[in-house]
């Protein structure tokens, strides 16, 4: 080896200022360098509170560097509450050695130089039992160094290429494993994590680093680093064990994993597995275990280790509009009747409490839920419910009672799919035709591609729903054909997803039926919480002669916000939205356009955004509210 040339294995060693007593545990490059598994923040002397008080000094003006400096510092992060006698401020400063050093390796320094001072003594050289005053003076000086570039960054034995979209792996050149890259620490593990990866992607299950090269030259201000891979022999599927359960049958969850034994290993099947198990709803946890080894004719036994949850759930929930009013939720489900995740679900709503007094007024549905999972397919539902519902609205009020199953089908991480059968018979009274009577029978069927990076606080990502309805109604005899279709997109607008832009867009049609002899449900209304805010629910429409609103048969929505992250508890959003109905069967903007502005504050927890928006309706009709405020749970699409 040259003189310039040192193993980062013993690299900087010399920096930490010759530590009289043994060195607390380091992690370099995903690897145990020295000492035992002891954490390097555990204080082993306990006595009087120590007092200290810190200065950090940071050479150089790299913002990065600093910090990540102190971001690294237990003396810093807890300076506001005492250590454990001398003893514990002593340790901590010397766990600091190690984590301010790995912090410069995070950042690419390699040649920097650090001072821990206590009371104007190297912290390395005192005594755990040292007498210290109270409040002690803590200095901390760093110089960074030379910035150093890889010189050298290779993979020996890498993964051949492969066409399959499903198993490519980002190369680690792509993520600044390269000649001429700063050279930061956390590049060579992420380098080594793609290139196990791409093996495992290949059906190599113990793929593994075999060794990592890591050394710098000084004299230049490079590291070369080499990593070897071994990637093993191809593994294959063997029997699936299922561990933990209670009352699931474990030929059933074997089902639901879909591993096929003599199939080829693939992480990504392991994945899905796991996450079609979470979608049952019976489990706490459930994740899949290898086998620690490969057997002799390719074998690889997987197990399932799962935690049921408590078969029977209930819960509550509301939401309020100034418009609207206040709803009010309430379910009782068992997730798992007959040991196969068999599911019942009850549910009750009441609506539009403290609009009225009446309970006439009120709009309640009863329902009750089937669902059969791993129907034909893992992946495929049998969905069956019956509803009841008494619909009062300022449009129409509507009673009905309605049945429908059939199938839903993921078809894809992002894709999903539907079709039921659905009859009913609805009875409508309203302002403009009286009361009439429907009997429908029909299809539902649609698809919704999901790729938001957060279901209920997108920063990112595309919603797309797509509906089709073909129905008969016996009572006027007509054949309708009614469709919807709504597209959300996200998009963050800086790197920390503090400003988020948010927009959405909905188009319906409906042909077959005049309006007159079309169910008001089916006809197509804006207005309200999840449409045009500022506007009563359902409360934009067509206009008749004598001053009522009926549905139309086509409708354009729209909405757009900026959301804005203004702490780690709140944010604020700014919205307009806009809708129109139209009464020819495509969109032809004859009737005006409803906007609705306004602005919200969201409280953020764990369940995701609490929501309160205020929104003013820009062209008021006679009747429309001056204001509207609501209130609910997550963002407002």
């Amino acid at each position: 080896m040259s003189s310039g040339r040192k193993s980062l294995t013993v690299a900087l060693v010399a920096l930490l200022v010759a530590v009289a007593s043994p060195a607390a545990a380091f992690d370099l490059f995903g690897l145990r360098i020295f000492g035992g598994d002891k954490d390097d923040a555990v204080e082993d002397v306990i006595g009087d509170p120590q007092h200290y008080s810190v200065e950090f000094d940071v050479l150089g003006d790299d913002e990065a560097v600093t910090e990540a400096l102190n971001a690294a510092s237990l003396l810093v992060s807890e300076r506001e509450k005492p250590a454990s006698g001398s003893g514990g401020l002593i340790a901590k400063a010397r766990g600091d050695y190690q984590r301010l050093l790995a912090a410069l390796y995070t950042e690419g320094y390699y040649g920097g130089s650090i001072s821990i001072l206590i009371d104007g003594r190297e912290a390395g050289q005192l005594a755990p039992d040292a007498n210290l005053p109270d409040p002690a003076t803590v200095v901390i000086s760093v110089d960074p160094g030379p910035l150093f570039h890889f010189g050298r960054a290779e993979i020996v034995n890498r993964a051949p290429s492969t066409d399959d979209p499903d198993d490519k792996v980002a190369a680690p050149e792509d993520e600044g494993f390269a000649p001429g890259e700063v050279a930061r620490s956390g590049k060579i593990k992420r380098a080594g994590r793609l290139a196990v990866e791409a093996w495992r992607q290949q059906g190599h299950a113990k793929a593994k680093v075999a060794e990592r090269r890591v050394e710098a030259a000084h004299d230049r201000n490079v590291l070369d680093t080499i990593l070897t891979l071994r990637p093993g022999r191809k593994a294959y599927y063997g029997p699936v064990t299922v561990e933990g359960n209670d009352r699931m049958d474990p030929e059933f969850v074997a089902y639901m994993a879909d591993l096929p034994p003599g199939g080829e290993y693939d992480p990504d099947d392991l994945k899905r597995a796991e996450e079609r198990l979470a979608r049952l709803g019976v489990f706490a946890s459930a994740r899949t275990e290898e086998a620690e080894a490969i057997g002799p004719d390719g074998i690889l036994p997987i197990s399932i280790v799962v935690q049921e949850r408590l078969r029977r759930r209930f819960g509550v929930g509301g939401t309020f509009s100034t418009v609207d009013g206040l709803g009010l939720q309430a379910f009782w489900q068992h997730r798992n009747l007959f040991g196969r995740a068999e599911q019942l679900k009850l549910e009750a709503t009441v609506a539009n409490i403290g609009n009225s007094l009446d309970p006439d007024a009120l709009t309640y549905k009863l329902a009750a839920m089937f669902l059969k999972p791993g129907v034909f397919t893992p992946d495929t539902n049998f969905v069956a419910q019956v509803i009841g519902i008494r619909e009062s609205i300022d449009p129409y009020v509507r009673t009905a009672a309605i049945a429908e199953a059939g199938y839903t089908h993921i078809a894809s991480k992002n894709l999903s799919l539907r079709m039921m059968a659905r009859v009913e018979h609805a009875r409508f009274t309203d302002a403009t035709f009286g009361r009439r009577d429907f009997t429908m029978a029909g299809l539902v069927a649609g698809a919704t591609w999901d790729s938001r990076d957060v279901k209920n606080d997108a920063t990112e990502g595309f919603y797309a729903d797509v509906e089709v309805e073909p129905f008969h109604e016996f009572n006027f005899a007509n054949t309708v054909m009614r469709g919807t279709a709504e597209v959300r997109a996200y998009a963050a607008l800086d790197a920390g997803d503090r400003f988020v832009l948010a927009g959405r867009i909905k188009a319906g049609m409906l042909a077959g039926a005049p309006i007159a002899q079309t169910p008001p449900d089916k006809l197509f209304f804006a207005g309200g919480g999840g449409s045009v805010r500022g506007y009563g629910y359902r409360n934009i429409g067509i206009v008749t002669p004598a001053g009522t609103v009926t549905g139309g048969r086509s409708v354009i929505e729209g909405s757009a916000e900026i959301r804005t992250r203004i702490n780690e508890a709140f944010g604020a959003v700014a919205f307009v939205d806009f809708g129109t109905v139209g009464i020819n069967s495509f969109p032809d903007f004859s009737q005006p356009v409803r906007v609705g502005v306004g602005g919200g504050i969201r409280y953020y927890t764990g369940l995701g955004p609490l929501r309160l928006d205020v929104a003013v309706p820009l062209n008021r009709r006679a009747g429309d509210p001056s204001f509207a405020v609501y209130v609910g749970i997550g963002q407002a699409f």
